[in-house]
């Protein structure tokens, strides 16, 4: 659903100008019922100006009538024939101020991570320019030593369905041209819901490899318990013959004294 442009100040006005529930509000604006609510208490959107969105033609006086009087009447956004087509980005995305500092970190995450990405789908999703994501990827960045790889996601900077169509369009890119994946490239272009479905793969741990073939004796039993050893099997030895034979020796030479 397409939603208003100003969308916290089209909900300041609805909320100040009309009776239209809090849910109808949100769901119009692309807000949390939470978050109207807080507009109306004055918590939240304190000094934005309301946006009139019968005067910029995004209402009409009659869908709010209908929404006054229904309160599960879902508000329409007014058709403008001025505005079609601008839901279609083009070039990079735009990133908040806020936000611009944490792009080298997600660009350092999907070069890691995702080599396979093109320079141009990199920069759709975290809204860069090819000059930086090239430094990163040749390590001549100013700051590379201290920039740690953080998923875009987790950042904020994209969604997961995003990453996850920019993987899958490498992926087709790349069987496509007939290259060779290795098991961890297929692990990395799986999309979120394909790596939670697939079923776990048994890894042997790093100190065994090499003993993948290894079986254990026939005869060893584990519940069998060890041959218990005491004190007299230790030093209750047999006699030898050479004992004997001193033995002699020294009986002998008494005898011839």
């Amino acid at each position: 659903m397409s939603k208003p442009i100003m969308a916290k100040a089209t909900a300041v006005w609805l909320v100040d100008n009309t009776t239209i529930s809090f849910k109808q509000i949100a769901d119009f604006c692309g807000m949390h019922e939470l978050e109207v609510q807080g507009i109306a208490d004055g918590d939240v959107a304190a000094g934005v100006k309301g946006f009139d969105p019968i005067a910029n033609n995004q209402l009409t006086q009659e869908e709010i009538d209908r929404a006054q009087a229904s309160p599960t009447h879902k508000l329409k956004l007014k058709f403008n024939a001025a505005a079609q087509g601008e839901e279609t980005r083009r070039g990079p995305r735009y990133t908040p101020l806020s936000k611009r500092q944490d792009r080298p970190a997600s660009i350092l995450w999907l070069v890691k991570f995702h080599p396979e990405l093109a320079d141009s789908q990199i920069a759709r999703l975290v809204g860069t320019t090819k000059p930086t994501i090239q430094a990163i990827r040749e390590r001549t960045h100013w700051n590379i030593g201290s920039i740690q790889p953080i998923d875009p996601v987790a950042l904020g900077l994209c969604k997961q369905s995003e990453l996850d169509a920019a993987v899958q369009k490498a992926a087709a890119k790349k069987a496509k041209d007939g290259a060779a994946l290795t098991d961890d490239e297929r692990r990395k272009l799986l999309s979120t819901e394909q790596s939670l479905e697939a079923d776990l793969e048994p890894r042997v741990p790093t100190a065994m490899e090499g003993l993948e073939n290894f079986t254990l004796g026939q005869d060893y039993h584990p519940e069998v318990r060890e041959k218990k050893y005491d004190a007299d099997s230790f030093f209750n030895l047999p006699t030898s013959d050479d004992d004997d034979e001193e033995d002699d020796d020294q009986s002998g030479g008494r005898r011839r004294r």
